[in-house]
């Protein structure tokens, strides 16, 4: 099959995913040291108050994956689907993933929230402008 406009939700899904890992490999290790006990983790923002914020910050950055991506999904499907799939929206795909993929390795390591905001406003323009080319290609 190779690569398509698809790919690149394949690599953000995986990304998603060693995300998860390294939420993981971060949390359990400071729940131990903090003898946080799991089921005082049974609700979302308990674990906040509870862990050093280089931590939990991997874990908000494993939620944000969740969130705004689910736009990229839909609007790249829909690319696929409607036939917009040209090389400029393929190169807009991947570009979104590769800032996706910065925002997580800044927001999971030196947490720089003025960067943080500009990589995602940049991956929010990049949606824009893929969905404006799919509505441009309607008519």
């Amino acid at each position: 099959m190779g690569v398509t406009i698809l790919t690149p939700i394949l690599v953000l899904v995986s990304w998603t995913l060693i995300v998860w890992l390294w939420m993981y490999a971060r949390r359990i290790p400071a729940m131990t040291a903090a003898n946080v006990a799991p089921q005082d983790a049974q609700h979302p923002g308990a674990l906040a108050k509870l862990l050093p914020s280089e931590v939990q910050r991997v874990a908000d950055n494993y939620n944000h994956l969740h969130e705004q991506p689910t736009i990229f999904y839909a609007l790249i499907v829909y690319s696929h689907l409607a036939g917009v799939s040209d090389p400029l929206n393929i190169g807009l795909a991947w570009g979104y993933v590769g800032l996706r993929i910065a925002h997580s390795i800044l927001q999971n390591t030196a947490n720089i929230v003025a960067m943080r905001f500009a990589l995602f406003s940049l991956a929010t323009l990049t949606l824009m402008v893929i969905a404006v080319r799919n509505l441009l290609a309607l008519g």
